[in-house]
C-alpha cells in the first residue's frame, strides 16, 4: 500500500479553515477506491499504478476554486501501487449551494483523472 500522507479529515479541516468558509452553505467529498475490475467489468484487477502530476493537480485546485460559489478546494491524488480496495483520491469542495458544489466537484475529478493522474491497471491471470 502506498503511504497516506493526509486523510479525509484532514482535507475536510482544511477547507474548514479557509477564511471565506463562512460563505459556505456544504462541503461535498470524494473517496477514489480502487476496484476489483476494469470499467468494463470483464477483467479482474489485481493492482493498480498511479503516477501524479502534482504541478497539474494544483492548477485543477486552483481552477476549481476561481468557479462561482466555489470557497475552497482540497486535492489528495496518492501515488504508487494500490490494491482493491485502497484509496486512491480524496476530493474535498466547499461552496454556497449543491449546484455548484456538485457541478465543480464532478469536473475536478473528472480533470484530474484525465490530466492530473496516469493508471496503469495489472489483472489477474
Amino acid at each position: 500500500m502506498a503511504d497516506k500522507p493526509v486523510s479525509m479529515d484532514e482535507l475536510i479541516a482544511r477547507v474548514k479553515g479557509s477564511p471565506r468558509i463562512h460563505e459556505a452553505g456544504m462541503i461535498l467529498c470524494h473517496n477514489g477506491i480502487v476496484r476489483n475490475s476494469d470499467r468494463s467489468g470483464r477483467n479482474r484487477v489485481q493492482s493498480l499504478h498511479v503516477r501524479v502530476n502534482s504541478e497539474r493537480i494544483e492548477e485543477i485546485r486552483s481552477w476549481g476554486e476561481s468557479r462561482p460559489g466555489i470557497v475552497a478546494v482540497a486535492i489528495e491524488a496518492l501515488e504508487g501501487e494500490f490494491q482493491v480496495g485502497e484509496d486512491l483520491l480524496y476530493v474535498v469542495v466547499a461552496g454556497d449551494v449543491r449546484e455548484n458544489v456538485f457541478e465543480v466537484t464532478r469536473e475536478v475529478i473528472e480533470r484530474i483523472k484525465a490530466e492530473g493522474v496516469s493508471k496503469t491497471e495489472t489483472y489477474c491471470g
